[in-house]
């Protein structure tokens, strides 16, 4: 059976990614900026054989997936399930709030406890890999043999990055979230494997990475 590829690209940069803002759930649309990175990622992918465009349905993804589909002439499908980790109570607030309101949860988010879901509705690491793995493993199943296009957010390729590699949930990360990156990976009845991360050569300043929004 051949593998299904994948582009799996993070949304524009948007004002409270600037900010250091935790957005989560929440719709933030893209700044100036943001919706500049995804026209030039929706130039660079647009010679490329893509069959589906699928995105998040928060607008910041949305968006950017909206750029890419169009240079492709395609439309863009979306899936609740590609979505951001709900953080709950932290949704809203700055890294610096979060850790001045809540410091023993802070603690535990910056450390990276599996099972720790912040109150309000938040996910836990584990769940949101399930999540994640389980949503763009059916997208890929779909398009054996071809190439998708997935636009989602930091903590979903998060996610991805650890389901192709092999690093724990726990493992502190060394790789690049970058707004507006290339990514690639391939899916296979036996997971998922790594072929290119991070690339921002379209993009001709720094990407805002951050850790965990």
């Amino acid at each position: 059976m051949e593998p299904t590829r994948i582009i799996a690209v993070r949304h524009g940069e948007t004002a409270w990614n600037v900010d250091s803002r935790v957005q989560g759930h929440l719709d933030i649309a893209l700044n100036d900026k943001g919706r500049w990175q995804a026209r030039q990622t929706a130039q660079t992918l647009a010679g490329e054989d893509i069959a589906a465009v699928y995105s998040s349905d928060l607008l910041r993804a949305w968006d950017t997936a909206l750029s890419i589909a169009d240079s492709l002439g395609l439309s863009v499908t979306t899936d609740e399930g590609l979505r951001e980790r709900h953080f709950g109570d932290f949704e809203g607030k700055t890294f610096d709030e979060v850790a001045a309101l809540w410091p023993d949860a802070a603690q535990r988010w910056r450390t990276r406890e599996s099972d720790f879901a912040p109150l309000g509705g938040g996910e836990s690491l584990v769940v949101v890999q399930m999540r994640i793995v389980a949503t763009v493993s059916a997208l890929a199943a779909v398009h054996t043999g071809q190439q998708i296009v997935v636009v989602t957010h930091g903590g979903a390729l998060d996610a991805l990055y650890r389901a192709a590699t092999g690093q724990s949930l726990q493992a502190p990360r060394t790789w690049e979230l970058g707004n507006a990156a290339i990514n690639r990976l391939l899916h296979s009845p036996a997971g998922f494997t790594l072929v290119g991360w991070a690339d921002t050569r379209h993009l001709d300043a720094e990407s805002i990475d951050e850790l965990s929004a």
